[in-house]
């Protein structure tokens, strides 16, 4: 630039830039300071933690993409590792936890090879090659699953539940678990689906967690429209409707004009001769019991009472939905159409009272492709907590039947990858190899913490681990409540394929996305706030929320 020459000025006052290692490094100590958030809750032996809103609501958790939602994160680079635990839970409902803190080592250790003077480019490079490497040691060591194994499946959802608060009864749970997915597992063009949606879970405080049970049918948070009707109905005929039983309004503007007395009750008795047709067509369908999406007057309860049909209102939609596939009834939408073909059978529907609330029981439905659990639980808390254990297993136990395959768990899949890597990347050479030995060092993260948390000695037990592996035990892991090194196998704590397999494609994406980034421009935000929503420290500070809570 030439002397005196005003210095061009491109980014907006207040925006603040790092460029460089700078911007590399903070990064990666924001993404660790995730990781490191949720890694005490990792294993069986894990911690849970408690997060209180700005509304004082309090969340107490163990489960990783619970605790990454509800807390505040502001960092640009931890949001992305929030959004990691968020694609594990979708896709496999499990191993969120694993996948962040492998994310945050992956991170840790390319930060390492950053100070040797390796190129982020190169690094990427070399763990694209190792998950590559990764993926097919799973696929040799995956088991499969036989169609109709009960007892394999009941394992993968104990093993799930084993970290979760739910963990004291989980024999009962994985039973109701395995019980309600292989009930509504479909057979779709030669292939097994599982749409969990068809899975109704109801929670209601009281009781123990023993106390949950599968409901071969609906629960409705409904009780009966009127004290007259009948409270139980055996060999139940059930007509869904989405109609109102109510006179309809017009649409446009109208005004009635009554000059005197008798005219105004000819009105009335029109309007519930009426209400009184409409159930009568409910009637003549054959129907014992109505379940009506939209409301339902009162003049039609009258009605409906002295016929002795069960009425329920305002249903939501997707119990309709779910009451059609488990009682095969069609959702009706107009009164005109409804005929004996459209009405669903259930055995039996009564309304029970459950802790304070009255509610209605569809249940013994014959082959119903939905169903019900009825979590119970001592307090709120407790049943939140299990609510999301049940999700987890679910979603494992779907995976495993529809993937029809499985791997060890306890640590001993990543030993056994990092044991393959470390053959691996002498034959790749070149820098490449740094950073698959760097990957190979990460993924033995899994089993480190696993040992910690259960109060183990993490070097101990990685020596042990490797030594194992090394004498062909490839199924050795930590058995964190004995504190030895044993067959995982024979321990029956396995997990599904697919759950390994996300683990490893997301934490390595997520890495290498985080690795290539080497400017930080952040423009300047509202309110006064420190640019771009780092925290007041700078970017390598906590994300705020998190601070209070290890």
């Amino acid at each position: 630039m030439m002397s005196g020459q005003q210095p061009i000025i491109v980014l907006r006052e207040g925006t603040k830039r790092e460029k460089g290692k700078g911007a590399q490094s903070n990064n990666i100590m924001a993404a660790r300071a995730i990781s490191d958030a949720v890694k005490s809750t990792l294993g069986p032996k894990g911690m849970d933690k408690m997060l209180v809103d700005s509304m004082g609501d309090v969340v107490i958790t163990n489960d990783g993409a619970t605790i990454l939602k509800e807390i505040d994160v502001e960092h640009p680079s931890a949001k992305m590792i929030v959004e990691v635990a968020k694609s594990q839970d979708e896709e496999c409902g499990d191993g969120t936890t694993s996948a962040v803190v492998l994310t945050g080592e992956l991170l840790k250790c390319a930060g390492d090879l950053l100070e040797q003077n390796i190129h982020p480019t190169v690094i990427c490079g070399g763990y694209k090659l190792a998950s590559e490497k990764a993926k097919d040691v799973l696929n040799k060591l995956a088991m499969d699953i036989k169609t109709g194994d009960k007892k394999t499946l009941k394992n993968i959802a104990m093993t799930s539940m084993a970290s979760k608060g739910a963990s004291s009864e989980k024999g009962i749970l994985a039973d109701v678990v395995v019980d309600a997915v292989t009930r509504v597992a479909e057979k779709i063009g030669g292939k097994t689906v599982v749409d969990l949606d068809n899975i109704q879970i109801q929670k209601k405080q009281g009781g123990g967690i023993g106390n949950t049970e599968i409901i071969k049918g609906i629960i409705l948070d409904k009780e009966r429209v009127h004290e007259g009707m009948p409270k139980n109905i055996k060999n139940a005929k059930i007509a869904l409707i989405n109609a109102a039983l109510e006179v309809k309004k017009t649409e446009v503007d109208a005004r009635i004009q009554i000059q005197d007395p008798t005219q105004l009750q000819a009105f009335l008795d029109e309007e519930e001769g009426m209400i009184k047709k409409m159930v009568d067509k409910i009637k003549e369908s054959g129907a014992n019991v109505l379940i009506c999406q939209k409301g339902i007057d009162d003049i039609a309860q009258h009605f409906l009472a002295k016929y002795g049909i069960y009425s329920v209102r305002r249903a939501k939609k997707s119990d309709m939905e779910k009451l059609a596939k488990a009682t095969s009834a069609k959702i009706v939408a107009n009164l005109d159409g409804l005929s004996s073909k459209d009405l669903g059978h259930a055995g039996n529907i009564e309304e029970l009272k459950i802790g304070d609330d009255k509610m209605t029981f569809v249940t013994d439905c014959t082959n119903p492709k939905a169903v019900s659990i009825l979590i119970r639980g001592t307090t709120e808390h407790v049943v939140d907590e299990l609510e999301r254990g049940l999700h987890d297993a679910l979603s494992v136990v779907k995976v495993a039947l529809e993937d029809g395959k499985m791997t060890a768990g306890g640590g001993s899949t990543a030993t056994a990858i990092s044991m393959a890597l470390r053959d691996y990347a002498p034959t790749v050479g070149g820098r490449e190899q740094m950073a698959i030995e760097a990957f190979a060092n990460a993924i033995e993260i899994i089993p480190k913490t696993l040992s910690e948390n259960a109060g183990l000695d993490p070097i101990d037990m990685m020596l042990e681990i490797r030594n194992a592996h090394k004498k062909g035990e490839k199924y050795a892991g930590i058995n964190v409540i004995a504190g030895k090194v044993e067959n995982m196998l024979k321990n029956n704590v396995i997990e599904p394929l697919r759950v390994s397999m996300q683990e490893i494609e997301a934490s390595s994406e997520a890495a290498t996305m985080i690795l290539r980034i080497d400017d930080v421009i952040a423009s300047k935000g509202g309110g006064g706030a420190p640019p771009g929503g780092m925290p007041p420290g700078g970017m390598g500070g906590m994300p705020p929320g998190m601070d209070g809570m290890m």
